[in-house]
């Protein structure tokens, strides 16, 4: 008799609400920023805008910065950085 075991997909007890929350691979939409108007300026420039689409790649060891994929560029943000950038909820 052979037995086959399936590795229950964990679920999050909430969605991610921050860039920092997404883990490898994972994507969200871009709420809003909130960060002082000259970093939130900057960011809006590489293409953190509301309604984008941005996918969480690879980190540096120790997980700062983290490297996001976003309007077809990799930006690297500090995890305080990505801590105040907010997405979507999936309600």
């Amino acid at each position: 008799m052979q037995l086959s075991f399936k590795k229950a997909r964990s679920r999050r007890p909430h969605p991610p609400a921050t860039l920092v929350e997404l883990h490898e691979g994972e994507h969200g939409v871009v709420d809003r920023l909130d960060l002082p108007e000259d970093i939130t300026g900057r960011l809006m420039e590489l293409g953190f805008l509301p309604g984008s689409r941005v996918t969480a790649a690879r980190s540096a060891p120790g997980g700062d910065p983290r490297v996001f994929r976003v309007d077809g560029s990799e930006v690297a943000l500090r995890r305080e950085t990505a801590a105040h950038v907010r997405l979507r909820s999936h309600h």
